[in-house]
C-alpha cells in the first residue's frame, strides 16, 4: 500500500504539512495578528475580514470555519489573536480548537496594551509554539489518511473535456486505496444533480444532495437573480463553455465513479471514507477554504483558462489540459493533461499522473501554488453585517 508522509495529531490524524496558524478572530484583530506572524518565521495568518457584526447561522458558519481550520490536521499549533469585543468570542474560539489536542494559544489585544503591547506579548507566545512544532517528527502513513479536495475554476471547455475527467480518475484511485474526496461547488451541481443523486449510497442521500441543490438556487431567486445570468462566467464562455448545465456535467466529472456517502453543510468535518459532496459557493477560494475547514490536508485544483490560487494551510495540485495556459502560467500548473485532447495520452494515463502528483505532495514535495506563496483565504458569508 502507498504511503504519505505525516504528522500524527492528538486527535489521531494525519497532516500532511506542519504549520504553526494564526486566526484574527476578526477584521479588526487582523492587522496585530499579521505582525506578530511576520516576526515569526513560518507562521502563517488567516487574512480572516470577518467575526464582528454577524448574527445567527452566518456567525455560526464564520466560527465553524475559522475553528476547523485550526483543528485541520496540516496545522501544528495555533495562536487566536481578537479584539476583545466582537461577536466572534475568540475565547470560544480558542476553545473549540483545543479540542482537538493541539497547542492553542490567545492574545486580546484591549487586555495587553493595545497593538504595540499585543504584538510584543503574541511574538513571544507564538515563538514558543512555533519551536514546540519544529519539534515534531515526520513519519510513514498509508494512503487511506488522505481527505482530497476536489476544485475546479477558471473553467473551459478542456476542463470537462479532459482534466476533471483525469482527475476523476484519480480520485477513483483514492478511495479504492482507502481514502476520502471531497466534492463541492454546489453552483456547479446544478443542472446536473439528478446524475450525481443516482450515485448516492442510499435514498435519503440523495434526497439530502437534492434538497441543497434546491435550497441553493431557491437562494438565488429568493434575491431576485437568476443564477444562469452570472453562469457559466464570461471567461467560461470564451472558453467554450455555453450553458450552466454543460459546466456542471463537466464539474462532476472530478468525482469519479464511486458512490456518493454523505453530504455536508459549509465547513462541516468530514464523517466518513469516500466520496462527500459539500454544499459551496463557485467562488473558488471560498470553496477550497470551506474543504479544508472540513478536514481535507490538499486541494487538486484543475483550470482551463489558469488560476494561481492556493491555501494558507494545505498544498493544492494544479492541473490543466489546455496547451496555451500551461505555456502561458507554466510556473502555476503542476500537471498537464492536454495529451487526451491531443491523443498522446488517456484519461487513465493522466488520471495515474495526478495521483502520483497528489502522492509526491503528500510526502513533501512543494507543489506551484507552495512555492509561489500563494496563500489565498476569503470564506463563504451568508447574512448580512449588522
Amino acid at each position: 500500500m502507498e504511503q504519505i508522509t505525516g504528522y500524527l495529531r492528538a486527535d489521531g490524524k494525519i497532516g500532511v504539512r506542519n504549520h504553526v496558524l494564526v486566526i484574527p478572530s476578526s477584521g479588526c484583530a487582523l492587522h496585530v495578528a499579521k505582525m506578530i506572524t511576520r516576526k515569526v518565521p513560518g507562521a502563517v495568518c488567516l487574512a480572516n475580514q470577518y467575526g464582528c457584526g454577524q448574527i445567527g447561522k452566518d456567525l455560526e458558519q464564520t466560527f465553524r470555519t475559522l475553528a476547523g481550520l485550526g483543528r485541520n490536521p496540516n496545522v501544528g499549533a495555533v495562536m487566536v489573536v481578537g479584539l476583545g469585543c466582537e461577536s466572534l468570542q475568540p475565547g470560544l474560539l480558542a476553545d473549540n480548537i483545543a479540542l482537538s489536542g493541539k497547542p492553542v494559544e490567545m492574545i486580546i489585544i484591549q487586555n495587553n496594551g493595545g497593538t504595540s503591547g499585543a504584538i510584543a506579548k503574541g511574538t513571544q507566545l507564538l515563538k514558543k509554539l512555533a519551536a514546540n512544532v519544529a519539534k515534531a517528527e515526520p513519519s510513514h502513513y498509508p494512503a487511506s489518511e488522505i481527505i482530497l479536495g476536489l476544485e475546479c475554476g477558471a473553467s473551459d471547455a478542456t476542463s470537462g473535456l479532459a482534466a476533471n475527467p483525469s482527475l476523476g480518475y484519480a480520485a477513483d484511485m483514492l478511495v479504492q486505496s482507502g481514502g476520502s474526496i471531497i466534492l463541492s461547488e454546489t453552483v456547479e451541481i446544478i443542472g446536473a444533480e439528478h446524475v450525481l443523486a443516482r450515485r448516492a449510497a442510499n435514498p435519503e442521500i440523495a434526497a439530502k444532495l437534492l434538497g441543497v441543490v434546491q435550497a441553493f438556487e431557491q437562494r438565488v431567486v429568493n434575491e431576485g437573480s437568476d443564477i444562469r445570468d452570472t453562469q457559466p462566467t464570461p471567461g467560461n464562455k470564451a472558453g467554450g463553455i455555453t450553458t450552466l448545465e454543460e459546466k456542471s456535467l463537466g464539474c462532476i466529472y472530478k468525482a469519479g465513479t464511486t458512490a456518493v456517502n454523505d453530504v455536508l453543510a459549509y465547513a462541516e468535518g468530514i464523517r466518513g471514507k469516500g466520496l462527500s459532496v459539500m454544499d459551496t459557493p463557485g467562488h473558488d477560494i471560498q470553496s477550497m477554504i470551506g474543504m479544508l475547514a472540513g478536514g481535507a490536508q490538499i486541494v487538486a485544483f484543475t483550470t482551463g483558462r489558469g488560476s494561481p490560487c492556493g491555501t494558507p494551510i494545505a498544498p493544492v495540485v494544479k492541473i490543466t489540459a489546455n496547451k496555451q495556459t500551461y505555456a502561458k502560467m507554466m510556473d502555476n500548473i503542476d500537471v498537464y493533461v492536454g495529451g487526451v485532447i491531443e491523443g498522446s495520452s488517456s484519461i487513465q494515463v493522466s488520471g495515474a499522473q495526478i495521483y502520483e502528483q497528489v502522492m509526491a505532495a503528500c510526502n513533501g514535495q512543494l507543489t506551484c501554488s507552495e512555492k509561489l506563496q500563494h496563500r489565498e483565504f476569503a470564506l463563504w458569508r451568508i447574512g448580512t453585517s449588522y
